[in-house]
């Protein structure tokens, strides 16, 4: 069900016409949002990448994602394990970001975590002031209640599936290229 009002924990699917190369068919989940602005992450873009190329003292080939556009230096992680990596933020539904780092190379590295358990992400997707609202009420983006296992190995077609979630006019997109000038 789309929703108008943005919340910690919603999800946004980019809007078919949302033509900005980054954003260009995603989902991002949105794991702050406050008067100051949004922060949230990509969580269908993979990059070919392990986690350890960004980070070798982490012992695992877990993916990494790109989250945005937004300090694409910094890795950043979800995940579900509060109970292993201290001072974590929640965000819904036993979903959490952040949190201790020692705790998340101790918990990789001795294997008391698994992939299914922690998302890696390249940067992150920011707005400031008003600036989603505003691009929600422009529909550039839908918003929804967050209901997805994002620990799940999506991928591009995490996209097409919300468009069939939404159903109606929705369904027009699942066909369409990437590209619409491609058609």
């Amino acid at each position: 069900m789309q929703i108008k009002t943005i919340t910690k924990g919603n999800i946004l699917i980019a809007q078919p016409a949302l033509y900005d190369l980054t954003f260009n068919r995603s989902v991002v989940l949105i794991t702050d949002h406050n008067e100051s602005g949004s922060v949230g992450f990509m969580l269908n873009k993979p990059l070919n990448h392990s986690v350890n190329l960004y980070v070798s003292e982490l012992e695992s080939d877990f993916t990494v994602y790109e989250g945005g556009p937004v300090e694409t230096q910094n890795l950043y992680y979800l995940h579900n394990r509060p109970d292993l990596i201290r001072n974590s933020e929640p965000i819904s539904n036993g979903l959490y970001w952040s949190g201790e780092y020692e705790d998340v190379k101790n918990a990789i590295n001795q294997n008391l975590i698994t992939e299914d358990e922690i998302r890696f992400y390249l940067g992150y997707s920011g707005w400031g002031e008003n600036q989603l609202q505003s691009e929600v009420e422009e529909n550039a983006w839908i918003v929804v209640e967050d209901d997805l296992d994002i620990f799940q190995d999506w991928d591009n077609n995490l996209w097409r599936m919300q468009m069939k979630k939404l159903g109606g006019e929705h369904l027009i997109w699942l066909n369409t290229p990437a590209d619409p000038t491609m058609n």
